[in-house]
């Protein structure tokens, strides 16, 4: 077992990538450091703005925790043209210190597709990983299941996503502390004749290796956590989470409606205010931060782009977990170890 690192995490954050940036950026980054302040922030993005916005929230920052950068990627640029046309953007920037090794982590909140093709093609690939994949939590019966690919790539092919389920194993066993975390495809049936030929592939490849998998699951299951992990293409995976992340706004808007039948109704529903939201706190995604792009030779976690303070936070803290257990060495000893068999 790798030992823990002794070094001081240093992560770099996109200060302007988000919605609200650089406020949430640096609201967040702070409430990081008091969390856990075994670990060294840099802010990267414009100077001055950045140091209004501290001033502005009464934060005495450390003008040496910025890393200036003068540009920005916004979020309706495309990915690998940003690359080229803003090289000295916050995002890009941000990306190169972790290629230069002078960051071990990288956050943003920024465009999500820029994040994981910059990241891919500044920090690099790991070994035998043709694709990255970005996975989500996903509040379950279980409450341990993780969704992979959510969107890093809409076309793959089944090795791509057999090496999301090394990756999401790792991950999970790692974080959650699940030896052994079970694997299911997602599919239209969980009969193995069921689905299309990249599932079908896709199956064999995993029967054939040393991954718990337990074969296909439907929709239905993944709230009921049937598998630690669930693996699809980017396709479904990002419609799958978009479609979840739309449940809790209509869930307040069925209960107002509700509410308006009668003065009574209201008042019920006013007494349970609390309890109700106490109750579907897990349906936050701010609690769990952002995503990890697995796959590449470092750490990177993308957000929301109206991630707020919260969620900012624990961007910053799960990169820094991630460094701590050292997962990047464990991802490439695991690539090897869960070969499909000849």
């Amino acid at each position: 077992m790798t030992e823990k690192k002794l070094e001081k995490c240093r992560i770099a954050v996109d200060a302007m990538g988000g919605d609200y940036a650089p406020k949430h950026e640096i609201l967040g980054a702070f409430d990081a450091l008091q969390a856990d302040p075994n670990f060294e922030l840099i802010l990267v993005g414009d100077r001055e703005k950045i140091l209004k916005t501290a001033r502005e929230e009464k934060i005495n920052l450390d003008e040496k925790l910025i890393h200036h950068a003068s540009q920005i990627i916004e979020m309706h640029d495309k990915p690998t043209e940003s690359l080229k046309s803003k090289r000295d953007s916050s995002l890009v920037v941000g990306a190169k210190l972790v290629q230069e090794k002078k960051a071990d982590a990288f956050v943003s909140a920024g465009n999500t597709g820029a994040v994981a093709a910059v990241s891919t093609l500044l920090i690099g690939r790991l070994k035998n990983i043709e694709r990255p994949t970005i996975g989500s939590f996903i509040p379950s019966e279980s409450n341990a299941t993780y969704l992979f690919d959510v969107g890093a790539f809409v076309d793959v092919k089944p090795q791509h996503l057999f090496q999301y389920a090394v990756l999401a194993t790792i991950f999970v066993s790692e974080l959650h502390g699940i030896a052994n975390p079970t694997v299911a495809l997602l599919n239209v049936g969980e009969e193995d004749e069921k689905g299309n030929k990249q599932v079908k592939e896709t199956a064999d490849l995993m029967r054939n290796s040393d991954l718990n998998f337990i074969g296909n699951v439907e929709g239905r299951d993944i709230l009921k956590g049937k598998s630690n992990i669930v693996i699809c293409d980017g396709f479904v995976g990002n419609i799958l989470l978009k479609f979840g992340e739309s449940v809790p706004g209509f869930m307040k808007y069925l209960l107002k409606q509700h509410s308006e039948k009668s003065l009574f109704e209201k008042i019920k529903i006013g007494l349970f205010k609390n309890t109700l939201k106490q109750a579907l706190s897990p349906l936050n995604p701010d609690l769990y931060g952002g995503v990890p792009l697995l796959g590449i030779n470092g750490i990177s976690i993308i957000g929301h782009g109206s991630s707020s303070p919260l969620a900012i936070k624990n961007m910053i803290l799960r990169a820094k977990e991630m460094y701590d257990k050292n997962l990047i060495q464990k991802f490439e000893k695991a690539l090897e170890t869960y070969a499909v068999k000849k």
